[in-house]
């Protein structure tokens, strides 16, 4: 179930001792408007597998991730999954082009999420124009995201595919400030494959054979890169 902090929690302060506040929409928020952004916020935590929102909902709420890591993903016609994301902390979730949410997120592992009704948070963009400078950043680094991902499905091949995404989700995380070459993988083998567009044996044997060939090693949780340039240039090809 998911579980709300309750309202007047919120004005503890949360929001300016939040330690993904930089990474997120609110890194562009004087003391003042974080003030008037913890009045309308709810704090809302989801154990593994619970749904954050679902395709073809009314999108009501807006959120940025703060804790975990989400799974993006669009349910085809015939019931087959295609993951178009994962989500870390200071991703911001839920803008829909119409009234109704196009894809469903749901957590991979035990996440939080900062909570926004639609209607509170157009009225508070309303009041600070200036907050939609950092709202049209990172819906500019979404579309970045969706061209590359258009490249990785189309024109590479299984190992590109794989290298490819190792080396983002670790520059990802070292991003949100996690630098160690050792890449934690919260999400199943099956939404690697889901994502990439392979089999899960595919991406299996994929990294079955980067470990032989002494690439990486595999360990619970993740991988840990040994040699991040020839990583690189598989990624690139």
């Amino acid at each position: 179930m998911i579980r709300t902090t309750a309202p007047n929690l919120t004005r503890l302060g949360r929001c300016s001792a939040c330690a993904v506040r930089s990474l997120s929409i609110c890194g562009a928020l004087d003391q003042a408007d974080l003030a008037g952004f913890e009045r309308i916020a709810r704090h809302v935590h989801l154990a593994p597998n619970e749904a954050l929102f679902s395709a073809g909902q009314t999108a009501s709420s807006v959120h940025t991730l703060t804790a975990g890591v989400a799974r993006l993903y669009k349910l085809l016609p015939d019931g087959r999954r295609q993951v178009i994301g994962f989500a870390l902390p200071g991703d911001f979730l839920g803008t829909a082009p119409s009234d109704r949410y196009s894809y469903s997120a749901d957590a991979v592992d035990s996440v939080s999420v900062c909570r926004l009704s639609v209607e509170a948070f157009s009225q508070f963009i309303e009041q600070r124009p200036h907050f939609l400078l950092r709202i049209n950043e990172f819906a500019c680094r979404e579309l970045t995201i969706a061209q590359e991902q258009m490249l990785l499905l189309g024109r590479r091949n299984a190992e590109e595919k794989v290298a490819a995404f190792l080396v983002n989700w670790r520059d990802r995380q070292a991003q949100a400030g996690d630098e160690r070459q050792t890449i934690t993988l919260p999400m199943s083998r099956q939404d690697i494959a889901d994502y990439l567009g392979l089999t899960i044996e595919t991406v299996s044997r994929t990294l079955t054979r980067f470990e032989r060939e002494k690439l990486l090693i595999i360990i619970p949780g993740g991988v840990r890169l040994l040699d991040s340039t020839r990583a690189g240039a598989i990624a690139a090809a």
